[in-house]
């Protein structure tokens, strides 16, 4: 057995949830939030059995594809006033997600 923890942007966990959901995978779900755009992350836990793992990949893949956005990052400033502080626009890629996949040693449902 296999635990496959996948890290999403928010805006994709919806499909991603309900592709995982209709291939009859369990799902839990919780709201992270990213390092670099402080932006709203989703990273779900799914337990697998090893010859399903690619399958919940490819779910992944397929659902989460990386496109560009144009972002102003703004840097986190406690407490200093930005006066004077010029931002510049700049392209990143956004989209596509974070797996790690690791073993199970016990599993028990409740």
């Amino acid at each position: 057995m296999k635990l496959v923890y996948a890290i999403v942007r928010k805006d994709n966990e919806d499909e991603v949830i309900e592709h995982l959901t209709m291939e009859h995978f369990s799902i839990t779900k919780l709201a992270t939030t990213g390092g670099f755009l402080r932006k709203g992350n989703t990273t779900l836990l799914i337990g697998t059995e090893n010859d399903k793992v690619d399958q919940v990949i490819d779910i992944i893949k397929q659902e989460c594809g990386e496109r560009q956005k144009i972002t102003v990052n703004m840097p986190y400033m406690s407490g200093t006033s930005m006066v004077n502080y010029t931002t510049m626009p700049m392209a990143v890629e956004v989209g596509g997600a974070t797996i790690f996949v690791v073993d199970v040693e016990r599993y028990e449902k409740i």
